[in-house]
């Protein structure tokens, strides 16, 4: 065998490698719209205090993993704050930092000038729980602790009120939603 060849076959033996250390090496869960939401209680961001979705038991809840150091978390987070704002009276917003750093964090909430709760996932439990495998994605809690709607990968106002409004408030979810 060629050496060129030799190298081919290694590159390819080493990409199946990698491959299969990845699914291997995820250990979320897969959740799913209609099943209960992942729950456990969690460390307030900046505080000593503990919380957890089941406090909001009730309301609907949007809850968006973050990081500061995430550029797309920094897109996306003004429209989320403005989205919140508007929908006030009918949504709760819960932002979980995850894999960052508490004062990195509370920058980031300073910046951005967030009022939505924050929590810190600080070992990634949740994250993990929630089967996420990259930052920002944002998960619907419908009042009585199931998802209604996954987002994976960052959300704009056009998208929340497109497909989180008319659950909210009670309409038929657009098709392809």
């Amino acid at each position: 065998m060629s050496n060129l060849a030799f190298l081919a076959v290694m590159a390819v033996l080493a990409l199946v490698a990698l491959l299969g250390f990845g699914l291997i090496a995820n250990e979320g869960e897969d959740v799913a719209v209609g099943e209960a939401v992942p729950d456990a209680p969690v460390q307030v961001l900046g505080s000593e205090e503990q919380a957890q979705l089941a406090d909001f038991e009730g309301e609907w809840i949007l809850v968006n993993f973050w990081a500061s150091w995430c550029e797309p978390c920094r897109t996306e987070s003004p429209a989320i704050e403005a989205y919140g704002q508007k929908h006030a009276d009918d949504l709760t917003v819960v932002g979980i930092n995850t894999e960052d750093l508490s004062g990195d964090a509370l920058e980031f909430v300073d910046e951005f000038e967030l009022t939505w709760e924050m929590l810190r996932d600080g070992d990634g439990e949740r994250k993990d729980a929630f089967g996420i495998f990259a930052l920002p994605e944002s998960f619907l809690v419908d009042p009585e602790g199931r998802l209604a709607l996954i987002r994976r990968g960052p959300v704009d106002e056009e998208y929340l009120e497109a497909n989180v409004t008319p659950l909210i408030e009670g309409a038929v979810v657009p098709e392809g939603a």
